[in-house]
């Protein structure tokens, strides 16, 4: 589904990617970890058209797209959640979510005009049918009518995917779903994300720092470590790996642990 072919990244003298190549079949649960300032989300906004790869390519179900902005690629099919949070504080939670449908909506502001007669209402009608149904999937009926700036984080987080969701993407893109997540959030958030690709059918590429939800979940697991791909394979594998454990805690006999990944360089 998803093929990045010997992608670099610099921004001035600084490489915050070198030559990553890896591929991302259909109906996979693939996760990017490594240590603080590893290119991981560099690597995401590479796949999401934030960045373009100074050297390299992106292809997307066979098709180049190093070179599309972020909204083509989300009209192809392509959705993502931000490391920090990006929603509209001052508008609720519905609202948030129906602008996730906004490349889907066909009636512009002509149309819109003759809201009654022109087909928008059916049209917003439909979408908000949507929008419900992806509101019961997270759980959060209890707060689609309360203003997103005013929610707990874990309940942000919630309502950020609920808005990736809502693009409904062939691939999505998670930068970090459980940071700052206590535990029981965190459960909740991992049966998401394993019920968004395994019963919604989408193909999931993940960013996560928690090391046992990584292990626990993934199809696949890439290592990143200086901007370099250091490993590719089974949880198991790359577990095993003494480049990986060397690459977190300089030794192979303790448990890994991501810290929270440095902000882009920009």
């Amino acid at each position: 589904m998803l093929e990045a072919a010997h992608v670099s990244l610099r921004f001035g003298g600084v490489r915050a990617l070198t030559d990553v190549s890896f591929a991302v079949r259909p109906g996979e649960l693939f996760s990017i970890i490594g240590p603080n300032g590893a290119g991981k989300t560099s690597m995401v906004n590479c796949i999401s058209g934030r960045y373009r790869p100074t050297e390299g390519s992106i292809s997307f179900e066979g098709a180049d797209i190093t070179s599309l902005r972020p909204n083509a690629r989300a009209g192809l099919g392509i959705g993502r959640t931000f490391q920090n949070l990006a929603l509209f504080g001052h508008m609720t939670v519905l609202d948030n979510i129906m602008v996730g449908r906004h490349h889907l909506l066909k009636h512009g502001f002509l149309t819109g005009m003759v809201y009654w007669l022109g087909g928008a209402q059916k049209e917003e009608l439909r979408h908000r049918r949507e929008v419900e149904d992806i509101i019961d999937f997270l759980e959060i009926q209890h707060v689609r009518k309360a203003q997103a700036g005013t929610l707990s984080y874990g309940l942000r987080k919630r309502v950020e995917l609920a808005r990736a969701v809502a693009l409904r993407p062939k691939l999505i893109l998670l930068d970090e779903p459980m940071a700052g997540m206590n535990l029981e959030e965190k459960e909740d958030m991992a049966r998401f994300i394993i019920d968004l690709n395994e019963e919604w059918g989408m193909t999931v590429i993940m960013i996560e720092h928690d090391m046992g939800v990584v292990m626990d979940i993934s199809h696949r697991v890439m290592v990143l470590d200086f901007g370099k791909k250091i490993a590719e394979g089974a949880p198991d594998e790359v577990m095993a790996n003494e480049h990986v454990r060397r690459a977190y805690l300089g030794e192979a006999d303790e448990v890994l642990v991501d810290p929270d990944e440095a902000a882009p360089v920009s």
